[in-house]
């Protein structure tokens, strides 16, 4: 066959229009057609290249068809040279992370930049800046991961206090030891702002058209959700009440809930709580802390308290899972209290719903114990010692507390 202009502006269009193994198909009868040194010719005169037509010339031979793996050419992602690299990354920023305050979407905040992470990732986990990707390809991948550096007003905190910076410190020391410490079981615990009951619209959105009151008159009821959160085992379990939340109400729910689940834990020994430094939850708090204590040496458990610093509560892990459930009925008009129970047990955390409850009981407010008690519950805790940071003596004993209990002596 003699290659005419023509004819080849036809090959080069036909190859061009073809794909995959078709077009190699095409390349090798061509060739064929092309008799003795068609490959040469074809090379020479048409562009094609002699190693994809010999690929063409053996699926016609064979009559098969060869799969082309385009995903995997070119460069490898960076955990396939670095496995670790998400779990370090996620292990460092989550404890520095909040939720949106008003819990308009799911997304975290993280105090940390990338080019800090990096440097963490250099300093903490043992890294060479050499090995590790730029500071972009960690911005990627925190936002991957879910996590977007803080760059809107709204996440600010209103204050920040000069222990603030070394609170968070502490607290990732304290839950990462938790985490790798089969013997402490972490706790997220907090409340969520009370919910009113009635034809309220809450300022949702909802694709069914309903109608609803523009004012709060007189709602039927309050109920507050109180959350324990397993950061660990992504578990939630919500305790609804009508009455207050209170420190006796606290620590009946952390009760009652190690009481149905500690069988599931036999290898704990210490409860690592993480709570807000609320005004019935504090260090300080003397009902909150007796009750503590008394827990404690009733259920042979220590227990490991660890705040967050004020103004800084959205950093706690149990806030998430409150913008998820706004989400979940927004929109809707929460009527009865059952009704909150109902969309409460429907929400999903990571693909599971949580565990809901109703506490019916009512509680007191103001209950306090007397210097003298007060007195007496301190020389039962321990609170974390004076350290220098940056040459200046800090006390974080207002925010980490432990609480032992005291076995029975035996008898002789």
């Amino acid at each position: 066959m003699k290659l005419t202009d023509s004819l080849k502006v036809l090959f080069k269009e036909t190859a061009e229009y073809l794909q995959g193994a078709a077009r190699r198909r095409f390349m090798a009868q061509t060739v064929a057609e092309l008799g003795r040194g068609g490959q040469r010719l074809a090379e020479r005169e048409l562009g094609w290249h002699r190693d994809l037509i010999r690929k063409g010339q053996c699926e016609v031979a064979h009559n098969l068809i060869c799969v082309d793996a385009f995903k995997l050419r070119g460069r490898k992602r960076t955990e396939s040279r670095l496995p670790n690299l998400l779990s370090d990354i996620q292990a460092i920023v989550d404890s520095q992370s909040q939720t949106d305050p008003k819990f308009t979407t799911n997304r975290l905040y993280t105090r940390l930049s990338a080019a800090e992470v990096r440097r963490q990732l250099i300093g903490q986990n043992g890294y060479s800046s050499e090995a590790l990707p730029s500071t972009e390809t960690i911005r990627t991948r925190l936002n991957q991961l879910g996590y977007y550096p803080s760059k809107v007003g709204k996440t600010k905190p209103q204050k920040k206090l000069p222990l603030t910076d070394a609170i968070f410190d502490q607290l990732a020391i304290v839950n990462v030891a938790a985490a790798a410490d089969p013997t402490v079981l972490r706790l997220s615990l907090d409340a969520k702002a009370g919910v009113k009951v009635g034809p309220f619209s809450r300022k949702g959105k909802n694709r069914v058209e309903t109608e609803a009151c523009d004012h709060d008159f007189g709602p039927k009821h309050t109920v507050i959700p109180y959350g324990i959160f397993l950061p660990e085992w992504d578990e939630l379990f919500l305790y609804c009440t009508t009455s207050k939340v209170t420190s006796d109400f606290m620590v009946d729910v952390l009760e009652a809930w190690w009481l149905e689940h500690r069988g599931r834990f036999p290898a704990v020994e210490t409860l690592l709580l993480n709570q807000d430094n609320g005004p019935e939850n504090h260090s300080r708090r003397t009902q909150f802390m007796k009750r503590l204590v008394d827990f404690a040496g009733r259920h042979q458990v220590n227990l490991r308290l660890a705040y967050y610093p004020p103004y800084h509560s959205k950093y706690n892990p149990i806030e998430r899972t409150w913008g998820v459930l706004e989400n979940h009925w927004n929109g809707s008009i929460l009527d009865e209290i059952d009704t909150v129970l109902q969309f409460a047990h429907s929400m999903t955390w990571n693909g599971h719903h949580p565990v809901v409850k109703l506490v019916t009981q009512s509680y007191k407010t103001g209950v306090k114990l007397t210097k003298l008690a007060m007195a007496e519950v301190e020389t039962q805790i321990q609170r974390l010692g004076e350290f220098v940071v940056n040459d200046k003596p800090l006390n974080l004993g207002k925010w980490f507390i432990d609480i032992f209990y005291r076995p029975e002596p035996v008898l002789a």
